[in-house]
């Protein structure tokens, strides 16, 4: 069962803040569907954050869109930037996309000059959201379902199993 973002800011604001500024951080990223025949398929998105929601907006008949009408499980990887920091660590979100087709919730995503465009809109139900980060010598994995807490998973470079610190 997924969540919306309003509710997953407020069950984890710090998180969520975390979450969202990286996403904010640049406009494309990954969006992973499932094919009709079951494999994977990777596509450039841009994640929209209005109104308490994460949006997803596509064109018209896109292959991912078909998808998500198929099956509408994804996974949205947030762009690592363009160097090998990965300041801010590596974060992803995996749901379901609810294709909302109202004229209203969809002129608002309109341009404000120029003729409508025809396209796909999404509303992003949370299932899991990770982010994963090297601090010192540790790879930190922090990660939140709903109806679970926030969970940190800490594993160092030797051969000893990873350890979950307690909240």
């Amino acid at each position: 069962m997924g969540t919306t973002w309003k509710d997953f800011s407020e069950t984890e604001p710090d998180f969520a803040a975390t979450v969202g500024q990286r996403f904010q951080k640049y406009k494309h990223h990954v969006l992973g569907t499932l094919r009709a025949d079951g494999s994977p398929r990777l596509t450039g998105i841009e994640a929209d954050f209005r109104s308490g929601e994460l949006w997803l907006g596509m064109m018209q008949g896109s292959r991912k869109a078909r998808d998500l009408q198929r099956d509408p499980r994804f996974a949205i990887h947030a762009n690592p930037g363009p160097d090998t920091s990965m300041e801010g660590g590596d974060v992803r979100i995996s749901g379901r996309a609810v294709e909302i087709t109202e004229g209203d919730v969809k002129d608002r995503f309109q341009p404000e000059e120029g003729e409508p465009l025809p396209f796909h809109l999404f509303r992003v139900e949370l299932v899991e959201v990770v982010r994963t980060r090297v601090e010192g010598d540790e790879l930190v994995v922090r990660s939140w379902r709903p109806g679970s807490r926030l969970r940190t998973l800490r594993r160092g470079n030797d051969d000893s199993p990873p350890r979950e610190e307690s909240a």
